[in-house]
């Protein structure tokens, strides 16, 4: 399937979840953030939510600093 990841078009598999596209991605959990089409997703969820053709996903990374 093919879903929108900060604006680039990614095929991933079917029945994929957010933990699944960070490794996927070479993306460390800790210290991510993620919407899935502008809903933020607590990392509590991320292993039960199943991405879909089309989604817009938009990623960040927690940046230390001040």
């Amino acid at each position: 399937m093919k879903i929108h990841v900060n604006e680039q078009t990614l095929e991933l598999a079917e029945n994929s979840n957010i933990e699944q596209l960070l490794i996927y991605l070479d993306k460390p959990l800790m210290g991510s953030a993620i919407a899935v089409n502008q809903e933020i997703i607590s990392r509590s969820h991320w292993a039960d939510t199943i991405l879909n053709e089309g989604d817009n996903i938009s990623l960040f990374q927690a940046i230390a600093g001040g």
